[in-house]
């Protein structure tokens, strides 16, 4: 089954959207983190382009406003690394999910998604003091 996974923000305006294959009905958060992260890491890593726009900011790269520019553009990103580090980022709340509009409190939660099962990510950015 294919899903629609989208970046929101507070306001609900779409920033971006993906889609991830999910082998069963059922499955749980930590599933459909990995699923995004590594279809956004392959298609990437497939390109090379000059700019990655995905969930996780890779290591040596730097956030622009076109997505995050990497340093050494011919180097592959880690995809399990990516993920370990979209996982820890769910957990210290740099970003939430929304599950049909109800908060995903837990890696671990289950979740029976079906094609009209509405995904959001947003993430949650620090506020810079002067």
């Amino acid at each position: 089954m294919e899903l629609i996974l989208k970046d929101v923000t507070f306001t609900g305006d779409i920033l971006n959207q993906i889609r991830i294959a999910v082998k069963n009905e059922r499955t749980t958060v930590k599933e459909l983190i990995a699923a995004r992260v590594e279809s956004e890491v392959k298609a990437y890593n497939n390109k090379l382009p000059e700019y990655f726009n995905g969930l996780i900011q890779p290591t040596n790269a730097e956030k622009t406003l076109n997505g995050f520019k990497l340093k050494d553009r011919k180097k592959k990103i880690d995809v399990e690394k990516q993920v370990l580090i979209a996982w820890d980022a769910f957990y210290k709340n740099g970003y939430f999910i929304l599950i049909d509009d109800q908060q995903a409190e837990d890696l671990e939660q289950e979740v029976l998604v079906s094609k009209t099962t509405e995904i959001s990510f947003v993430k949650l950015t620090q506020l810079v003091g002067g």
